[in-house]
């Protein structure tokens, strides 16, 4: 069997977990994100009964406990649909890098999705919910290419290390560049920095239904490319030999998650290392198949957010803490796990 072959066989293999493990754990995830979604509807600043959950539901606000559960229903979608977009964008943008530590937060998309929108508010008038997902899909995309261009300098090409440091050094930048336009806007200086740690408090139906077009097809593109991405796994020369079109399928993936975390960003503000932790857990429970990671990445990042939305409540009670400390908290550490045990040169 020559080279070629044999990479091609050594990388099928260690795509392949049983089936029935894989089921059995999305039925666990599953289950997971029902209770977190339960008691994210339960748990908050007023205690409230099961009766008032189950009449909330069906439409009824009479009473301070049914009036909380409803406005924690869009709440709790918000944080399901955000975690899910956060996690299938991480996996993507690690399958698309080959780079355990891409992330939209590490590698500075989040920050230019935000960067957009707070130049949008402050210099151009933006005001609706739709226009702020539009401009942070393209602060996103340009941001992407920033990033990935920069990383692609000298020798060796865009190695993982390398994006992750041209990342890490344009995130600081536009951090900056984003205090810079607030600070002579007291007018929306407030609401900007709220905004810019990262929460879903603020959701509401309606800003739901206004997002939720975009991650779809933000979702579609990404399961679309899953396939593209296991083959650009086994390397580019590899998946050219297989009649993978390279540069198509790393652009249109990349398109995807770029839409997936500007949307929600444009929404919640920039959350992050939601998308570097759940790729990698999920890697454990399925394997490396995309068509099954992908979704797996967006269910455990649903759970993931949902419940740290959930411990943000808990912890200072009767106030809350927002779901980007809480994100921020977990995934530090982890980040520091990833470089020092990893070999981050390629994934």
């Amino acid at each position: 069997m020559t080279a070629e072959p044999q990479a091609v066989a050594s990388g099928v293999a260690a795509m392949r977990r049983p089936k029935r493990l894989r089921f059995v754990w999305l039925l666990v995830v599953l289950a997971v994100l029902v209770v977190l979604m339960l008691a994210s509807v339960t748990i908050g600043t007023r205690d409230v009964d099961w009766s008032d959950v189950v009449a909330a539901f069906g439409g009824s606000t009479d009473g301070f406990g049914q009036a909380s559960v409803a406005k924690r229903i869009p709440r709790t979608l918000l944080a399901v649909l955000a975690g899910a977009a956060l996690g299938m964008s991480g996996a993507v943008m690690q399958g698309v890098t080959r780079n355990p530590l891409a992330d939209p937060g590490i590698l500075g998309v989040n920050m230019g999705a935000s960067l957009a929108v707070v130049t949008g508010m402050a210099y151009f008038g933006l005001s609706t919910a739709t226009g702020y997902i539009w401009v942070a899909i393209g602060g996103a995309a340009a941001t992407a290419v920033f990033v990935f261009l920069v990383g692609s300098l000298g020798r060796g090409g865009p190695t993982p290390l390398k994006l992750a440091l041209a990342g890490a050094a344009t995130s600081a930048a536009l951090a900056s560049f984003i205090t810079a336009v607030v600070l002579p806007r007291n007018d929306i200086a407030g609401g900007v920095r709220s905004w810019q740690i990262g929460g879903v408090g603020g959701g509401t139906f309606a800003s739901v239904q206004q997002v939720l077009p975009f991650l779809i097809a933000g979702f579609l593109i990404c399961l679309l490319s899953a396939r593209a991405l296991n083959s650009l796994a086994l390397g580019e020369e590899l998946a050219a030999g297989l009649g993978e079109r390279v540069a198509v399928a790393r652009g249109a993936a990349a398109l995807g998650a770029v839409v997936l975390c500007g949307a929600t960003t444009a929404v919640t503000g920039p959350i992050g290392f939601v998308g570097l932790v759940v790729p990698h857990a999920c890697r454990l429970l399925v394997g490396v198949d995309h068509r099954w990671l992908l979704p797996f990445s967006a269910a455990v990042g649903a759970a993931l957010l949902t419940g740290a939305d959930v411990l943000g409540r808990l912890l200072i009670r009767p106030a809350e803490m927002d779901v980007g400390i809480i994100t921020a908290l977990i995934g530090a550490p982890f980040f520091i796990y990833i470089v020092r045990r990893q070999k981050v040169r390629e994934l």
